[in-house]
């Protein structure tokens, strides 16, 4: 251990320890901004700058490890002052029109310039001039960039796929596209990892919600909504709400106000997705001589990015089956018409969820199989519903609990968990361990693969049959798996992969709240749903027998390949050959 001084406190720390961290343990804050721990301790923006006792310089407190008998002061008329400076210094390589930025108030540059009284800039404003195009999903204002490169250790560390990078050099040096690349022509999956680990505003998803005001203020369109699992654990984290009151009933309600006609959960098509890809598992496995193995998950449209443009030869090996949302889509525009006696036409369907990806998704051009339009007219992020909210002067705190309209507003405990990593897996094995069976397993005889681990595995009986599967989250975790995979080194029956680490529970589109990460949380949270509900298997939705028996038959009849299946083919990456 080692003993030293932080602002006249004795604090005593293990050796190693930064003095950020020796400063927190303390109580004692220290600003940082470029820091995220274990991930980018570079001290680019000297903002955490401390005064050591006895050395002129002052040093940063993120990267800098404590010494017997130290003496720090972390807010010395120096510090402040040479801060201060550094601040200004930021500002003025940094759009500062807040009220038209999206992280206005949540804003950790913001936050940093408030507290150090800073109220004007004396330096001149010397700002970039590239631009990004506003129709990619992920969107880069240059002008907001600060360098603190937290998107390229993101995007390099935690995901492995280097999208990011330093361009230029000397007081030119910006953060742009690796490779010289436009962001459209990359290989990005979308993530949006980066906008979630972005200090300020330099990142964000597209915005859409004035197609959906649009679409709303048009009586000729009914308008149809569906709410991803994981949205309900974290919809009300910007507007202030407790966890536990902010159920996604609730948002059902605020949704109602703004004039949605009909609200729906894409637990439903989460519970559709199971019989389908289940019982596409259960027909490979039955043929296990002629397929290749493993078969993996198609839930998430960042992890299939990624599959098509790094590990192009494993596509084959992923599910037909269409994620949740394109599957509820497709049924919104095709059964739903049907029951509500409508042109496919005239509905309009809008989906609420964690994810980037999902933008891009909608748009692809084999994701039209209803045939009105896309199956999906517009995506909106959590953090884009909760922007309606507001611009619709809705007081989330006076919200009461509403229903989801019915049939399809039904969903199970099993659909609920596929916002968190290894919950796709876990409502699968449930159901396809009925439809081997014709019995039920206990609900948490999979919860093995529960967890943040990044790979986890376990190997599960199926009626005799063992099955060997793995669950991955982050592209970075994924890629160590498919090398694993590639190099005969592990071996699986069935694989889930989440592009986002904890899986949609830490979506790119989800509340962002710095320094902190939040995914465990919110799937706790799912799990909790999970539980607590009447109906923890995706084939026992009422809602989803009904629709077999009136309009699709069974998983995997023609009907349903037509309509809830996809070809992993139909459409290239960049650089897709």
């Amino acid at each position: 251990m080692v003993k030293l001084t932080i602002d006249h406190q004795v604090v005593e720390v293990p050796e190693g320890t930064t003095i950020l961290d020796a400063a927190a343990s303390a109580g004692i804050p220290v600003p940082t901004l470029c820091y995220l721990k274990e991930i980018n301790e570079i001290g680019a923006c000297r903002v955490c700058v401390v005064e050591i006792e006895g050395k002129e310089k002052l040093v940063t407190s993120c990267n800098n490890v404590v010494e017997e008998g130290m003496t720090v002061y972390t807010n010395s008329p120096k510090v402040r002052e040479t801060r201060k400076t550094n601040v200004k210094l930021i500002l003025s390589q940094h759009e500062g029109n807040c009220p038209t930025c999206v992280r206005s108030g949540n804003c950790n540059l913001q936050k940093i310039s408030n507290d150090l009284g800073i109220l004007e800039v004396p330096y001149e404003t010397q700002l970039p001039h590239s631009k990004s195009t506003k129709d990619f999903p992920l969107y880069r204002n240059y002008k907001k960039c600060i360098k603190c490169m937290r998107c390229i250790q993101i995007c390099d560390k935690v995901q492995g796929l280097g999208i990011w990078d330093l361009a230029n050099t000397g007081s030119r040096t910006t953060v742009d596209v690796s490779g010289n690349r436009k962001l459209e022509a990359s290989d990005c999956a979308l993530c949006g990892q980066c906008i979630t680990h972005c200090p300020v505003g330099a990142l964000r998803e597209r915005d859409d919600t004035d197609i959906v005001f649009d679409a709303l203020a048009d009586p000729d369109k009914i308008t149809v909504v569906q709410i991803a699992p994981a949205v309900r654990a974290a919809w009300g984290e910007s507007l202030g709400l407790k966890r536990e009151f902010a159920t996604v009933k609730r948002l059902v309600s605020a949704l109602r106000r703004m004039g949605f006609d009909y609200i729906f959960d894409t637990n439903f098509s989460a519970d559709l997705t199971i019989m389908e890809e289940g019982s596409e598992f259960l027909k490979r496995l039955g043929n296990k001589e002629k397929e290749t193995f493993p078969m993996f998950t198609s839930c998430c449209p960042g992890w299939v990015r990624f599959a098509k443009s790094q590990f192009p030869d494993m596509v084959d090996q992923l599910s037909s089956a269409k994620s949740p949302q394109q599957m509820f889509g497709a049924m919104a525009k095709s059964y739903y018409a049907d029951l509500l006696g409508v042109d496919p036409e005239k509905i309009f369907s809008v989906s609420i969820m964690p994810c980037l990806a999902k933008k891009h998704e909608c748009a692809l051009p084999n994701m039209n199989d209803a045939g009105a339009g896309q199956d999906v007219d517009v995506v909106l992020t959590t953090r884009e519903v909760d922007r309606l909210i507001r611009a619709e002067h809705i007081v989330a705190a006076n919200l009461e609990e509403e229903e989801f309209d019915m049939p399809l507003g039904v969903g199970s405990g099993a659909g609920v968990i596929f916002g968190a990593t290894g919950g796709v897996m876990e409502a699968a094995l449930r159901s396809a361990y009925y439809l081997v069976t014709k019995t039920n397993p206990d609900p948490d005889a999979f919860k093995e693969v529960r967890g943040m681990d990044g790979w986890k595995e376990a190997t599960f009986d199926l009626a005799g049959t063992p099955l060997k599967v793995a669950v991955a989250s982050g592209l970075g975790n994924t890629r160590k798996l498919l090398r694993a995979l590639q190099k005969g080194k592990v071996q699986y029956d069935f694989v889930e992969i989440m592009a986002c680490p904890g899986g949609c529970s830490g979506g790119g589109g989800q509340p962002i709240k710095d320094g902190e990460e939040l995914a465990g949380v919110r799937a706790d949270n799912l799990y909790g749903l999970d539980k607590v509900s009447d109906l923890r298997f995706s084939h026992e939705n009422p809602s989803v027998q009904k629709c077999y028996e009136c309009y699709l038959q069974r998983p995997l009849s023609h009907r349903s390949h037509e309509l809830l299946h996809t070809d992993h083919h139909a459409w290239k990456m960049p650089g897709e050959q």
